[in-house]
């Protein structure tokens, strides 16, 4: 039998070595993009830009909104059994090709449009700014949830998941208020 079949299709070695692959030609694709247009200077460079900070967000988030949910399933799971291993590949894989990049891209971009834009100033960026510092201190925490579910550590309750499955929720309704509104 293949590593496929003894290992499940989607969770064997092959499609793992694939999804990187697939994750790097994204990757790489958006990094080609982002470098062309700061080397092009278009006019609408601004846009460009604030168009993909928004898009890294936005994928930032759906890994932030959905591990916690992978983490209430994987908690009801028993250890060591086919469930629980799916479960421990779901998170590796969601962390490493979607949650890092995606918080790095944000990050990155996030910074550029905070200097090159507002110089860094304005009490509501200060504040949005303390928020995603938060919104990394969750990602932080989820990071080293997955290496502990990885290593069959002790878990946490599913209650406890359910909880920490509003903290991205609420840091991102006070960013998104930071950034559109600008109460201050």
């Amino acid at each position: 039998m293949s590593n496929d079949q003894t290992e499940g299709r989607q969770t064997g070695r092959r499609a793992g070595n694939q999804a990187r692959l697939r994750a790097f030609v994204a990757i790489a694709l958006f990094v080609a993009l982002l470098g062309g247009l700061l080397i092009g200077q278009p006019d609408n460079l601004y846009l460009w830009v604030k168009a993909l900070h928004i898009i890294a967000v936005m994928s930032w988030m759906a890994a932030l909104l959905y591990m916690p949910r992978l983490f209430i399933y994987h908690t009801d799971a028993p250890v060591g059994s086919d469930q629980s291993e799916t479960f421990k590949v779901m998170e590796s894989r969601l962390l490493k090709v979607i949650m890092n990049p995606a918080m790095m891209i944000s990050w990155g971009l996030g910074l550029y449009l905070a200097w090159s834009v507002y110089g860094f100033q304005g009490g509501w960026l200060h504040a949005k700014l303390l928020f995603v510092v938060l919104l990394t201190g969750v990602h932080i925490h989820f990071s080293r949830a997955v290496r502990v579910f990885a290593g069959d550590g002790p878990r946490r309750t599913a209650r406890y998941w359910r909880l920490m499955n509003e903290a991205p929720t609420l840091l991102m309704i006070l960013i998104v208020i930071m950034a559109v509104v600008k109460p201050f």
